[in-house]
């Protein structure tokens, strides 16, 4: 198997570990109960740990700028915060329960964003200019 293949699979299964750690282990009730409530600490502090972890994935695959491993951390901060607000907003309004079908229907939309937010990781990554385009695009470069 080529080197690259091998760093991709591992970068993904290390971000995955890590997912099941911030997401299941690690996550409070406290957490849970106000991630729905739009920048209450306990959401604020369930992305954080989610960013923290992710640090490790950068000993897999080693960021080519700071501005690149910067630009992955806080866009995982702002899409995992996102994602799990709107899932808690969606779930609330709809007044879903776990027994009912849309409650997962949402559960699994929740967990492929944050799947494919891991997919777009290592695509960074593995994109030694991609900080330089972005920064470019913005008109900061």
């Amino acid at each position: 198997m080529p080197q690259i293949a091998e760093l991709t699979l591992l970068a993904v299964a290390v971000l995955l570990i890590k997912h099941c750690v911030a997401d299941f282990l690690l996550q409070t009730r406290w957490q849970v109960m106000n991630k729905g409530r739009y920048l209450h600490p306990g959401g604020l502090l369930h992305s954080f740990i989610h960013v923290v972890l992710t640090l490790p994935v950068f000993l897999v695959i080693v960021p080519a700028t700071i501005a690149t491993a910067a630009l992955i951390l806080g866009g995982e901060y702002v899409i995992h915060y996102h994602t799990d607000w709107l899932k808690d907003q969606l779930t609330r309004l709809a007044g879903l329960t776990p027994a009912m079908s849309p409650f997962w229907w949402l559960m699994g939309l929740d967990q492929l964003v944050h799947g494919l937010t891991y997919v777009a990781i290592v695509w960074v990554l593995l994109t030694p200019d991609f900080a330089a385009r972005v920064l470019t695009l913005l008109g900061t470069a």
